[in-house]
Parts: structure tokens; C-alpha cells; sequence
């Protein structure tokens, strides 16, 4: 029985095996889906349950946009005061279809959701990511604008289609299509298609729009601030002729009709520009590119957002008041233009924008629009120098640069004045603006380091950087651009994407922080010797127009220049302090035309009054602190032109000696023996002797070579010459004399050689007349015995007489005519004093009077006609 039952149990684990694992992978398979089913729908029954319910005024009456300043308070409010509502019997036949053929084509026949569209999109989202591409309808997008925020999450998408497909079931497709148009943003602040018609075209019946007006309106709300036709006319007009193409395969219009549509140009159907009536419209204009940056399809396309920004009501002010008439600034003429940006140097906030002259709302934003300008000589500290000391080229601010004539390639570049002016420094070169050292420092950095470097700075270059970009006169950029830049500067090194918005709460009542991540860009040392040499721009350079008292600031001047022209298209003044950073650009609308001089004033040096003016007032009444020495960078002394550096030695003139930044462990080596203490030669051969018809001393001596005397006579006085002798009058009988000379030679004194003289007295002189022979013979035996003593006194000084007379023969003997030795002897012009002089010694850097104009020589290959070589004017 055991075996039979054992058999038994083995025959069934033997049928066991034979199952087939198809039946087990199918089994797994099921049960998978059902919980992925169970749990799905449980997920979505959640989102569904704790969606927003439908609001019947937030859908028929769309609410506005809050925007609020740094400090809380509301300075704008969107939507409400420039949107026009249409009913569906407004609307005409051909927008109907252009808007469903672009938007969603099967927009009457589906319940909400297109499940057509809707796969595809899945599809795209599992190959690409979620978010990749959206498959929303027209309701979905009623139903996000109204209720929901934009963030692109699997619950904000199961409560979007659960709430379309409520909103198909309450409401009918005419209702729907007529909400989705009264609500969507067309971009120039134009809420509703039938503001836009009138906004962009002067037509307030709808029925009056074209074929070509119809497709470009139904065109803007998937990107309104990009495809605005005032401001991006050939994106605008692509994507109307991408409509028209739409149109054409949905049947609702033939391909001749579109044809013939494509030959309009957009510019050609635009009516005059006109202002909007927001207050501080430029920075509304950054406002609205951050959302369309951070939400591709939303812009200022949401209802009922409160939108948190960091304007500084008080800096905007001050910077409008600075572009208006008031301001007294002298503009030379009515063309010239310009753009600002200022920036919290801490934070990268964006505390004020000005878009253009006179403030002109809705008009063009100079500061963030556009393709930008080139920036000049801006671009050194950022592309040169602060690279050169990043990758350890340079380890001082001393570096030693020589400007001489440089070819690269067939690109043979000149200075602003078209000079050369030899070695210098880093710093002066920064600080005078010159071309040479800028681009000699480029090339000794590399291409690649130095654009790697500007790329942690925000900045991009599309087509490559080339070496016109060394000195600004390549790539374009716009004040933003710059300005978030340099704040990295006086920010030790850290660099933040300059932002307006700091939050948003939606509909909701989500709330998104909008603040970027900040990042190191460059080392403390960096930043602060370029900020240090920057300074030196403002105080000896050429921004000293710009320059602020009482400030610790650090700027560079930047003006570009048209290949085979005079003058200058671009004139930027940038800068910092530890509370502010300021970008400004001035310049023609057209690129191609130079900045003209007019009404007394240099039409280049505007850009530096407007950076005056808004830096004096916006740092009134604020502490600002000086920028901050990190530990590693140190302050030496370096004697002025030494190569390499050099510290001074004792006898350096104070003129001489420079204080430069160093990096630890890269201090001057040696010590300068320029200018080297020497001994100044005492006079010799120095004799005294009364002569009884005049009654007086007479004094001479000898001296080789160029020097001021000094004779002290005791107790007659003292008195200078030049000459080799002196006469002392009218001396007192029976005095003895003390006599003493010393020599001087640039303000060194030679040590003291003496003799005396006694002046015989009243009796002795009646003697001498009795018996002269007798009185003759009895002085020289005195004279004899005194000169005796006094060798027998001072036997150490007699010699050195002595060894002075010898030296004196010997110098006779070998400069002739006194033609000077190596000591600065004779005339003093046989010396080497003047050799070897670099920096500030043969060449005089003064900075370039106020307006000097200047155009480069020759250009870069690569830049073509009209693009500028880089030239600063001041």
C-alpha cells in the first residue's frame, strides 16, 4: 500500500511538472492588471472625489491675475480691464474652424477627452517621460485655465479629464467653445479673442477678420509671448502658415485658399502698437516670459493666479524716472534708445526693469526682447580675465601684459585710440580697455575654458564662441543677461539666473516657489580680484564718468563699433556694489546705425549718466558694505613695471610702488634693484684760507659729478650753492671758524668733510707790519705745528683725505669730462636710471577724454560687415 500510494504522489508531482508556464506567466499577467486596474481606479477615484467642483462664474466669468511686489502689496492686476466677452452668435464660421482645427479637431464629437489624442499622447509620455507632449481638448484646456494649475503631475491630469468630462455633460460644445475663447491669453496683455482682434488688427467685429488674421489668431494662444506678432513677426508668421496647413488638412479650407493666405505678411496686418495700462509694464514683460518659460503653454493664460514678484516699487521708480524727460539727462537726439536691468547682487532678484525711453507701456522691452546686442567691452571680465585667474593663467592682478601689434588669423585687431601702449598690468589693461591684452588674454585662457566659464554665468552662444567674443563683438546679449553676470562678481563667485517671480498660488490654492537654484560659477578669489580690478575702471579708467563717491563700486564701460565705420552702435556702462547690480545699454533701434553726438553732449557717455543717476539713488539712505577680501587673496607691494613682479626695495620712490592682489603662495619672489640705496660721495680736497684784503675766508673743495652744497660755518652760519667754493665776509678778528660741507644729490646728503680757519687778531697784524719776515716765519712754524697736532688727532680722517684726494685724480682721469659712471657721477648722464621701464614709466595710460571716439583696426573674419569689433570709447 506505501508503494502504491507512494506512486500515486509521485505520478501527480510528475503531472504537476507538466503545467504549462505559459498558464503560469498568463495567470501573473491577470492578476497584475486587476490591481493595476483596482488600484488606478481607486487612485482616480480620489483625485475625482477631491477635485475642485465646477463654479459656474469661474467658467462664464473668468477672474483676474494678482501681481504683487516684494513687498505684498498688489501693483497690477490682469485680465479684468482688457478682456471683451463674445457670445458663440459672434463668432464666424472660419475661426470656428480655424480654432478646432488647431486646437482639437474633433473638438463635436468627442465628450471631453479625445481618447484618439489622449492615447497618442501616452504613448509620447512612456517613450519620452511624462509631460512630454499633452493631449488636452478644448474643455481640458477650459478646465485647467479655470480651476486647476499647470503643473504638469498625474493628479493634476486624472482631475482634468474627470472635470472636462463633467464640463461636456453640463454644458454644450457652443458653451464650452465660447468660455475657451472669452478666457485665452493672446499675448500684448489681451485677454479674449475679440481683444486681441481689436489689439492686434483694429477690428472689433469679428466677422471683419481675413483668412490670414483668422488662422494667426487661432495660432498665438499655444505660445502667445513667443509668437507675438509685434514683437517675433516670423515666428508669427510660421505658425500662421502652420494653422493655414491645419485648415487645409481638416477640410476647412482648400489649398489654394491657403496659398494664397501664405503670401500676406504679418506686418503687413498689424494696426498701431498701443500701450497698455499697467504701471511698471517691463517688468510685467519679464513677469510674463518667466511663465511662459516655466509653463510652456500658459504665459499670463491662468484665471485667478496670485503671482508673488520681487519688484522694489521704490527702484523702479527710480529707474522710469531716469529714462523720462524729467530727468535731466540730455539725450542727444530722439532716436537713441535704451534697456536696464537691476538686480539684487545677493539674490540675482530682479528689483527693476526699464524697457525703453520715456517708458512707453506695451512698447518694445529693451532690456529682455529682442535677439540682444553685442556687449563690448563688458565681456573681458567675464570672457578674460576672470577665466585667466580661474584656471590659475594669472595668480595676480599684476599680471604683466604687453600691447603690441597681434594678428590672428586675417583678423588683425586694434586698440580704441589706435595706439600700442607696451606692458602693462592686467589691471590697466582692464581698467584703460584695451583690445591686445583682452584678446592675448582669451587666447593664453582657451576658447573652450572661457566659454565653459560664461556658461555658469547664463550665458550662451548659440553659433559658437570666436574670438571676436574676447572683446564683445560677436555674440548679442541683453541687459538681463549681463547683469545677472556681473552680480556674480559681489556675490563671492555665486551665480543665480536673475528671476522676477518668487511664487504663485493658482486657483486651487497650490502654490509653486519659483525661485532658481544658485550655483558656484567661479572661486572667491576670482570674483574678488576681477571686482578689485573693476573698481580700478571707475576710479583711473574708463568709467569714471559712471563712478559713484562714497560707493564701493566695481563697473566696466563696453561700446561696440561697425566694421569700416567711425563711432559706436552700443554704449553699455555695467557695475556693482553688495546691494545693487546695473546693466545698461544704449543704443539705436536699428544695429546698424552709430550713437550720434547732439545738443552738447557725447551720445556714447549716456549710458554712464543713467548708471550714475539710478546707482546714487537707489543706494540713498542704505548701508552698503565694501566687498569682502576672501583669505587667500593677499595685498603685496610690486615696483611699478618690474617683469616679473617685484617687491620694492628700500630705495624705491613711493611713486614707484603699486599694491596689487596676489593669490597665496604666489607673492613677488625677489626684491627690485632698480632702485638701490647709494652712498653719496663726500666732497674732498676742501681747503679754507683768510685773505687780509678783503677780511674774509675763502672756501673750496672738489666734487665728481652733479650736487647742491651745503657750508656751515661756525659761528657765521650757513649757506647752499651749487658752486665748488664759497666765500665767508667780513669774519671778526681773532675768530676761529669751524668749517663743514656736505654734499646733496636727489635729496641724499653726503657726510660732513670740515676744516677751521683762526682769523688772526688786532695785535698779531701790528707784529706782522714790524717784522714781517719774522711774522711769516713764526705762522708757518705755527701753521706747521697745528697741522701737526691735529694729524696726530685725527690720523683716521687725515688718511680718508687723503684716499678722497687719490679717488678724486683717479675720477679725473677716467670721465674725462665728468661724463658720468655708473654711480651717477659727473653730469648724471652716463647712468642706466631710466632703463627697464615698464608699466606707467614710457607709457603714460591716461584715460581717454570724455566722448574720444574710436573704430577698431580691421575686424573679426568671422563676424561679417556689420559685425562690430569691440572698442571702448571711455
Amino acid at each position: 500500500m506505501a508503494e502504491k500510494g507512494q506512486s500515486r504522489a509521485s505520478r501527480r508531482k510528475q503531472k504537476k511538472k507538466k503545467r504549462p508556464i505559459w498558464k503560469k506567466i498568463l495567470l501573473t499577467i491577470v492578476l497584475i492588471g486587476v490591481l493595476c486596474v483596482v488600484a488606478g481606479g481607486a487612485v482616480f477615484g480620489y483625485y475625482a472625489a477631491t477635485a475642485p467642483k465646477l463654479d459656474e462664474e469661474k467658467l462664464s466669468d473668468p477672474a483676474s491675475n494678482i501681481i504683487y511686489d516684494m513687498n505684498g502689496d498688489e501693483f497690477a492686476e490682469l485680465g479684468s480691464e482688457s478682456r471683451r466677452k463674445v457670445t458663440y452668435d459672434d463668432l464666424p464660421q472660419q475661426l470656428i474652424d480655424a480654432v478646432t482645427a488647431t486646437e482639437d479637431s474633433r473638438f463635436f464629437e468627442h465628450n471631453g477627452i479625445d481618447i484618439i489624442r489622449t492615447g497618442g499622447a501616452l504613448v509620447s509620455n512612456f517613450k519620452n517621460g511624462f509631460g512630454a507632449e499633452g493631449g488636452s481638448t478644448i474643455d481640458q484646456q477650459v478646465i485647467k485655465r479655470s480651476f486647476l494649475s499647470p503643473e504638469k503631475t498625474v493628479k493634476r491630469k486624472m482631475q482634468e479629464w474627470w472635470l472636462a468630462f463633467q464640463l461636456d455633460r453640463q454644458y454644450s460644445k457652443e458653451e464650452i467653445l465660447e468660455m475657451y475663447l472669452n478666457k485665452v491669453f493672446y499675448g500684448q496683455y489681451a485677454y479674449g479673442v475679440a481683444t486681441a482682434a481689436e489689439t492686434y488688427f483694429g477690428k472689433e467685429d469679428l466677422n471683419d477678420l481675413t483668412l490670414p488674421e483668422t488662422a494667426l489668431l487661432a495660432g498665438l494662444p499655444q505660445r502667445p509671448t513667443a509668437y507675438n506678432p509685434f514683437e517675433n513677426p516670423d515666428l508669427a508668421q510660421q505658425r500662421m502658415n502652420t494653422v493655414l496647413d491645419l485648415m487645409v488638412q481638416h477640410e476647412k479650407i482648400t489649398q489654394a485658399e491657403a496659398d494664397e493666405a501664405k503670401k500676406t505678411k504679418v506686418e503687413d496686418l498689424l494696426a498701431e502698437k498701443q500701450p497698455q495700462s499697467n504701471k511698471y509694464g517691463a517688468f510685467l514683460d519679464q513677469v510674463q516670459k518667466e511663465l511662459s518659460e516655466r509653463f510652456e503653454d500658459t504665459d499670463l493664460n491662468l484665471d485667478g493666479m496670485k503671482i508673488y514678484t520681487t519688484l522694489d516699487p521704490d527702484a523702479q521708480e527710480t529707474v522710469e524716472s531716469a529714462l523720462s524727460e524729467d530727468s535731466g539727462i540730455v539725450w542727444p537726439d530722439d532716436q537713441l534708445q535704451a534697456g536696464i536691468t537691476l538686480l539684487d547682487t545677493q539674490s540675482g532678484a530682479i528689483r527693476a526693469i526699464g524697457g525703453n525711453r520715456n517708458n512707453e507701456l506695451g512698447g518694445y522691452n529693451y532690456a529682455i526682447q529682442g535677439d540682444g546686442r553685442q556687449p563690448g567691452s563688458g565681456m573681458k571680465p567675464i570672457l578674460d580675465y576672470a577665466p585667466a585667474f580661474e584656471t590659475g593663467v594669472y595668480t595676480s592682478t599684476y599680471e604683466q601684459i604687453n600691447d603690441e601689434p597681434l594678428t590672428i588669423g586675417d583678423w588683425t585687431p586694434g586698440n580704441y585710440d589706435d595706439q600700442f601702449h607696451g606692458w602693462m598690468s592686467a589691471r590697466t589693461a582692464l581698467a584703460k580697455s584695451y583690445n591686445i591684452p583682452a584678446i592675448k588674454t582669451f587666447q593664453a585662457v582657451g576658447a573652450e575654458n572661457a566659454e565653459q566659464f560664461a556658461n555658469g554665468l547664463g550665458l550662451e552662444f548659440e553659433d559658437g564662441i570666436k574670438n571676436g567674443d574676447s572683446i564683445g563683438g560677436a555674440a548679442q546679449f541683453h541687459t538681463i543677461d549681463i547683469a545677472g553676470a556681473y552680480a556674480a562678481f559681489g556675490n563671492e563667485g555665486i551665480y543665480t539666473e536673475p528671476y522676477a517671480i518668487t511664487k504663485i498660488e493658482f486657483s486651487d490654492g497650490s502654490t509653486l516657489d519659483m525661485k532658481p537654484e544658485s550655483a558656484a560659477a567661479m572661486s572667491e578669489s576670482t570674483a574678488y580680484m576681477v571686482t578689485d580690478m573693476m573698481r580700478s575702471v571707475m576710479t583711473e579708467g574708463t568709467g569714471t564718468m559712471a563712478n559713484v563717491a562714497g560707493l564701493d563700486i566695481a563697473g566696466k564701460t563696453g561700446t561696440t563699433n561697425l566694421k569700416d565705420q567711425k563711432g559706436s552702435p552700443d554704449s553699455w556702462m555695467n557695475g556693482l556694489t553688495t546691494n545693487y547690480t546695473l546693466s545698461v545699454w544704449t543704443g539705436n533701434p536699428e544695429g546698424n546705425k552709430v550713437i550720434q553726438d547732439g545738443n552738447g553732449v557725447i551720445g556714447t557717455n549716456v549710458a554712464k549718466q543713467l548708471f550714475k543717476q539710478i546707482m546714487t539713488n537707489v543706494h540713498q539712505g542704505k548701508d552698503t558694505e565694501s566687498f569682502k577680501k576672501p583669505s587667500d587673496v593677499v595685498e603685496a607691494k610690486v615696483e611699478k613695471g618690474s617683469r616679473p613682479a617685484a617687491s620694492p626695495s628700500a630705495g624705491t620712490p613711493s611713486s614707484e610702488i603699486l599694491t596689487e592682489l596676489f593669490l597665496k603662495g604666489n607673492l613677488p619672489g625677489t626684491t627690485s634693484e632698480r632702485y638701490e640705496e647709494e652712498e653719496i660721495d663726500p666732497v674732498t680736497g676742501l681747503s679754507a684760507s683768510y685773505d687780509e684784503a678783503s677780511n674774509s675766508i675763502n672756501i673750496s673743495w672738489n666734487y665728481d659729478g652733479d650736487a647742491s652744497f651745503s657750508v656751515n660755518a661756525d659761528p657765521s652760519g650757513s649757506t647752499s650753492t651749487s658752486d665748488t667754493s664759497a666765500v665767508i665776509e667780513n669774519v671778526e678778528a681773532g675768530q676761529t671758524y669751524n668749517i663743514a660741507v656736505t654734499a646733496s644729490v636727489d635729496g641724499e646728503t653726503s657726510e660732513a668733510k670740515s676744516t677751521s680757519v683762526t682769523v688772526p687778531g688786532e695785535e698779531e697784524n701790528a707784529e706782522e707790519e714790524e717784522n714781517p719776515d719774522e711774522n711769516t716765519e713764526d705762522q708757518q712754524d705755527q701753521n706747521n705745528e697745528e697741522q701737526q697736532n691735529e694729524d696726530e688727532q685725527n690720523p683716521d680722517q687725515n688718511d680718508e683725505q687723503n684716499q678722497d684726494q687719490n679717488a678724486d685724480e683717479n675720477s679725473d682721469q677716467n670721465n674725462g669730462n665728468g661724463n658720468g659712471n655708473e654711480n651717477n657721477n659727473g653730469n648724471g648722464n652716463g647712468n642706466d636710471e631710466n632703463s627697464g621701464q615698464g608699466e606707467d614709466s614710457d607709457n603714460t595710460e591716461e584715460e581717454p577724454a570724455e566722448g574720444e571716439q574710436g573704430a577698431d583696426t580691421g575686424g573679426d573674419a568671422g563676424s561679417g560687415a556689420d559685425q562690430p569689433e569691440t572698442e571702448d570709447q571711455q
